[in-house]
């Protein structure tokens, strides 16, 4: 059986999903209109910095802090703010994304270029004191 490959997977989701460029979303951001949502492993967070403001929510876990009806589920959710979901370079937020749309969830997109085009267009990071 031939597995489908994950980078077409990801094209069809970037198909139909709402990509916000860096620049937008770093605006957004900082007048408060979105929240931004990293969904990378923690381990990427302790060695490569966070987004000042922005809620972690695991890839794995994502689907269960989201839905209300979740044992899991997390109130930073309840909110009217797009929540703008970003993984390291926008291959696995494209996925979560059009997971969320299809919960029904219609207020939320990707940023472009994930983590590292926040990086790259010089975004505020914190780092983890060792």
């Amino acid at each position: 059986m031939a597995i489908r490959p994950v980078k077409d997977m990801v094209a069809e989701a970037k198909a139909g999903i709402e990509t916000m460029p860096v620049a937008e979303a770093m605006r957004a951001a900082a007048a408060g209109e979105i929240q931004l949502v990293d969904i990378r492993d923690v381990r990427e967070l302790d060695r490569d910095g966070r987004i000042p403001g922005a809620l972690h929510a695991p890839r794995g876990m994502l689907e269960f802090w989201v839905d209300p009806e979740s044992p899991y589920h997390k109130p930073a959710f309840d909110t009217d703010r797009k929540l703008v979901l970003f993984c390291a370079s926008a291959w696995r937020s494209a996925l979560a994304t059009r997971t969320l749309r299809e919960m029904g969830l219609e207020n939320v997109a990707e940023m472009a270029d994930g983590f590292k085009g926040w990086v790259a267009a010089g975004g505020a990071v914190e780092k983890r004191d060792p």
